[in-house]
């Protein structure tokens, strides 16, 4: 686990992954204040809960993508990939480590944005306050799901065609999946189009594991028996990503 190692570590010192922290955490308690929230308090809340959970993708997006695209590229340009691959660990395990040190600063962020939600935007009556805690809880869960396999896709990209692209795919797969994919849906919705249809079907729809909706509007949890079906449709997912990334990965440039 020596890559692993020195990737936790040169993240960990670059601090980057503490102002992250910090927009998920803090942030949230701000930006209401910069909206017509403040005029009517029944907004308030619901103005908290979104700004937490936007924040944790654009952080996720923009921070997290960029440092597995990052770390990608300058280990296969550095010589690093290949000196680790010189002592015995091969191109899987090295994708591996490399993803698992990423993943421990991004994976995190949808716990924290469900922990404000839950500690600071709980509704008061009993029943709301239990559906609202499971509601951020399964969704802390999905953010995972969609997040961690584009990391490992970030950063296979990266190594075999530059931290630049494999940022800007990836990062732009995600923000697709997320909102590109509902104006997608508003195009087949106007007329039938078989090329769009089949691009609809084919999308990853990430917005399923956006839960701004779903809390501004207070529709409670997804339901436990259609839980799993999300589990596993995302779990799919992920398989896809790690068999094209394991494809991709490379430990140095190519002459």
């Amino acid at each position: 686990m020596r890559l692993f190692k020195l990737t936790l570590s040169t993240i960990f010192r670059r601090k980057s992954w503490a102002i992250c922290a910090l927009l998920v955490l803090i942030f949230p308690f701000v930006l209401p204040y910069l909206s017509s929230s403040t005029e009517n308090p029944v907004l308030f809340k619901p103005a908290l809960a979104q700004a937490a959970w936007s924040l944790a993708w654009l952080c996720a997006i923009f921070w997290g993508l960029f440092a597995a695209s990052t770390l990608g590229e300058k280990n296969a340009r550095s010589g690093t990939g290949e000196y680790f691959q010189s002592t015995g660990i091969s191109p899987g395990r090295q994708l591996v480590e490399i993803w698992a040190a990423v993943s421990i600063f991004v994976a995190p962020l949808g716990l924290g944005a469900a922990l404000v939600c839950i500690l600071a935007a709980s509704p008061a009556l009993a029943d709301e306050r239990s559906m609202w805690i499971a509601t951020n809880l399964q969704y802390s869960i999905l953010f995972a799901l969609v997040v961690l396999p584009l990391i490992a896709l970030a950063c296979s990209i990266a190594s075999r065609f530059g931290g630049l692209t494999g940022f800007i795919l990836s990062a732009g797969l995600c923000s697709y999946g997320l909102y590109g994919v509902g104006y997608m849906k508003m195009l087949l919705d106007l007329g039938s189009n078989p090329i769009a249809k089949w691009l609809w079907t084919v999308s990853p729809h990430y917005h399923l594991a956006d839960p701004t909706e779903r809390l501004r509007y207070k529709l409670g949890a997804i339901e436990w028996g259609q839980f799993p079906l999300l589990l596993a449709y995302f779990a799919g997912i992920l398989l896809l990503y790690v068999a094209i990334s394991r494809m991709i990965f490379r430990t140095k440039v190519s002459a």
